[in-house]
This record gives structure tokens, C-alpha cells and sequence, in this order.
């Protein structure tokens, strides 16, 4: 298996990358929690609702432990907390949550493994290979009168 990607042509019009192309990995499919609990349980000895009930409290304890300004450590996967978003103030006086906070997100740092080497590698990544989801016919240039 490798990771499909597409071409893409940046036309941002004060882009200094104006014009020049870029791959854009592209997904096929969307995998819930129900399929994975199927692939789990033909991997293991345990069933599939036994998954699907231990995976959806996984989600569940993951928020709370989250809005609890816990890092959230799943050893071979990665780490998750919550990051903000925010507008900047003068003085720490005049700074005001609900004014200067923007925003709220999720951020994700995927495990890395270092190999004897020293190179670090994203568990994810590990032998990930690349192709391209389907050739991009370019369009002819025209020729400027």
C-alpha cells in the first residue's frame, strides 16, 4: 500500500511559488471506529463490541483528561492536548480570555522511534511509500499574442 497524492498547481497570486506544482496527498476512504474495531478483533482474541466499547471510552476519557490541561500520552501512537488560538494584548492586565482567546484546537505529535543511526522517524511513517493517485494532464500553454 502507499500513500496516494495528486498534483496541484499554486495560482495564489502574489506567491512568490506562483505557477510551480506541488504534490497533495489525497485520501480514498474514511475508516470509523466501527471498522476498526472489525480489523481489531480479526487481529486478536477479542470481539469486536468489546473493542468498539473499550475504543468509544477512549474518546470519552481522552476529552476530560484533555479539558483537564492533560497531555494525553498513547505510548506507539503519540501525544494529544489542547492548544489555543489568541489575539494579543498590551499589558498581561488588560488581557481578557473571553476577548483574546480566539480559538481552541487539538494538537497531535505522532510517536517518534530514533533508529540506531540517530534518525528520528514518525511511528506512522515507518516504510510509508508514495504514489501518485492518477496522472494530471496539464493543460497546453497558450501561446501570449
Amino acid at each position: 500500500m502507499a500513500v496516494l497524492y495528486k498534483l496541484y498547481q499554486n495560482n495564489r497570486k502574489n506567491s512568490s511559488t506562483r505557477g510551480q506544482w506541488y504534490a497533495r496527498a489525497t485520501m480514498t476512504n474514511d475508516v470509523t471506529l466501527e471498522k476498526l474495531a472489525s480489523i481489531i478483533q480479526r487481529n486478536c482474541s477479542m470481539k469486536k463490541s468489546d473493542v468498539l466499547a473499550v475504543l468509544t471510552e477512549l474518546v470519552e476519557v481522552m476529552q476530560d483528561e484533555l479539558q483537564a490541561s492533560h497531555r494525553v500520552k498513547i505510548d506507539g501512537f503519540g501525544s494529544f492536548k489542547i492548544g489555543l488560538r489568541s489575539k494579543g494584548a498590551e499589558s498581561p492586565k488588560l488581557f481578557s480570555a473571553s476577548k483574546h482567546i480566539t480559538g481552541l484546537r487539538v494538537n497531535f505529535q505522532p510517536e517518534v522511534k530514533t533508529s540506531a543511526d540517530k534518525t528520528r522517524t514518525k511511528t506512522f511513517l515507518t516504510g510509508c511509500a508514495v504514489q501518485e493517485a492518477g496522472e494530471y494532464n496539464v493543460p497546453e500553454e497558450e501561446e501570449e499574442p
